[in-house]
């Protein structure tokens, strides 16, 4: 499994979202847990409202940096748990929100800073690698 998708410009990145959208579909992939890779600013919340946007959440996305975890409902009524944890500072601070009951279940998982979490982190996550090209444009590799 793999796949790169190049987001070239702000105004393509919903285009970027439908392509990630149909891939994992597609895919004969066992996880619903993504973990988003990527330096400060490169771009892992804004891909995750563009894919929120695809798959029909009207609530208004927002990185949840000091909730640790928003949670919306796609148009199709399934959960989608976006994390964002940046500000933790011991494994525990993941448990206390129920990190086990949030990966054990139905919803779509979207990590960001998963690298502060990684001794909880299932096998079968799947690495979203978020890279700034030198012309700004994103590049989204799929492992």
């Amino acid at each position: 499994m793999g796949k790169t998708i190049t987001i070239d410009s702000i105004e393509n990145i919903e285009v970027a979202a439908k392509e990630f959208i149909e891939y994992i579909s597609n895919s004969s992939l066992e996880s619903n847990i993504f973990a988003f890779y990527g330096q400060m600013g490169a771009g892992k919340t804004t891909f995750i409202k563009a894919i929120c946007n695809v798959l029909g959440v009207e609530d208004l996305v927002s990185s949840p940096t000091f909730t640790i975890v928003n949670e919306y409902k796609s148009a199709k009524g399934f959960p989608i748990y976006h994390f964002d944890f940046y500000r933790i500072n011991k494994l525990d601070e993941a448990y206390d929100i129920g990190i086990d009951e949030y990966f054990n279940g139905h919803g779509l998982c979207l990590i960001e800073w998963p690298e502060k979490i990684t001794p909880l982190l299932p096998d079968d996550c799947i690495n979203v690698t978020i890279s700034v090209k030198e012309d700004l444009q994103r590049s989204i590799e799929i492992s």
